[in-house]
C-alpha cells in the first residue's frame, strides 16, 4: 500500500426495480478498472440490508489517476447505461488516509 495513496468512497443507489440492472452495469466496471494505470484496489460492494444500496470502495495512487479513470469509455458508457435507473447522481468521495502526528 503506498505512502500517500488516495481512497475513494463511490456510493450509487438504484431504484428499486432496477437492482438487477444496477448490479451488472456496476459489476462490469470492475475486471477493466482494476487494469487501469494507478489503480491499487478497486472493490463493489452491495447493502446487505438495502439492496439499492451499492458502494466502491477503491485505492490509488494519484489524483491524477482517479481523473484519468472518471475519464475512460467504461465509466462513460456505465453513466449512460444508469441514466433512469439509479436514484440520484454517484456521490463520490476522496480520502487521504489520517496519519498520527508526532
Amino acid at each position: 500500500m503506498p505512502e500517500n495513496s488516495i481512497r475513494i468512497v463511490a456510493r450509487v443507489v438504484a431504484n428499486p426495480d432496477s437492482v438487477s440492472q444496477v448490479r451488472t452495469i456496476l459489476s462490469d466496471l470492475v475486471e477493466p478498472t482494476r487494469k487501469e494505470a494507478g489503480c491499487i484496489s478497486y472493490e463493489l460492494l452491495q447493502n446487505q440490508t438495502d439492496h439499492t444500496d451499492f458502494t466502491f470502495v477503491e485505492e490509488w495512487t494519484s489524483d491524477a489517476a482517479i481523473d484519468a479513470h472518471l475519464t475512460t469509455k467504461h465509466i462513460a458508457d456505465a453513466l449512460t447505461k444508469l441514466a433512469g435507473l439509479v436514484s440520484s447522481e454517484p456521490d463520490i468521495r476522496r480520502y487521504n488516509v489520517v496519519k498520527k502526528e508526532n
